[in-house]
């Protein structure tokens, strides 16, 4: 719950299950959200297919600027992050988190990681393009100014009683969502671009 449009998706999402509000109250709160996404052998890398899960019947790609801490808790580079959520999952139940967003291929980086001690600027893109037989489905935008939390604070709260002997990723939320109507299908391309890291892009098993 870092982008307001992200909070109002899952708002609209769990209204029916009666967890509307529980997104509402995150948005607003000092604590934020932080939930696991994967284990490495869950993840792929540039070119790689990412999976839709197969009781899902409303998947999308959440594009996300991911930060890369090391094992002191320092912001040590910048990646791109696509954090595959099953949708109708989520929105049954919040308790449903878990299985929404934790399985085989549901987890993207790359396609490097810029190396900097220096947050990127309030007016960086991110950018994501769908592409199904070659057209475009899906494009959206946004800037980094859209974030509602700061980084170290991010940081801060998952450092403050875990460890991270090897450091990890940490992905920052989406503020693109595509409309109700749409959900990825197999064969699928998913670009997601941010300058100067560049465009991770993965097909859709």
């Amino acid at each position: 719950m870092t982008y307001y449009r992200s909070r109002n998706a899952r708002m609209e999402e769990s209204k029916d299950a009666g967890g509307g509000n529980f997104y509402d109250r995150v948005y607003t709160a000092e604590r934020p959200e932080l939930f696991f996404k994967a284990t490495a052998h869950r993840v792929v890398g540039p070119q790689k297919p990412v999976r839709i899960r197969r009781d899902a019947a409303w998947t999308v790609p959440e594009p996300e600027l991911t930060l890369v801490i090391n094992a002191h808790g320092q912001i040590v580079g910048y990646t791109i992050g696509n954090d595959m959520s099953s949708r109708d999952i989520e929105g049954e139940n919040p308790l449903y988190l878990p299985q929404a967003k934790v399985y085989d291929g549901s987890c993207a980086l790359g396609p490097s990681i810029l190396m900097t001690d220096r947050p990127p600027h309030p007016n960086t893109k991110i950018e994501m393009q769908i592409r199904r037989s070659g057209m475009v489905t899906f494009s959206g935008s946004t800037t980094l100014s859209e974030i509602k939390r700061d980084f170290k604070t991010l940081v801060e709260y998952l450092y403050r009683e875990m460890t991270f002997p090897d450091g990890c990723f940490l992905m920052t939320g989406t503020g693109i969502v595509p409309p109700d109507s749409f959900t990825l299908q197999s064969k699928d391309e998913v670009r997601i671009t941010i300058e100067p890291i560049g465009t991770l892009v993965n097909h859709v098993a």
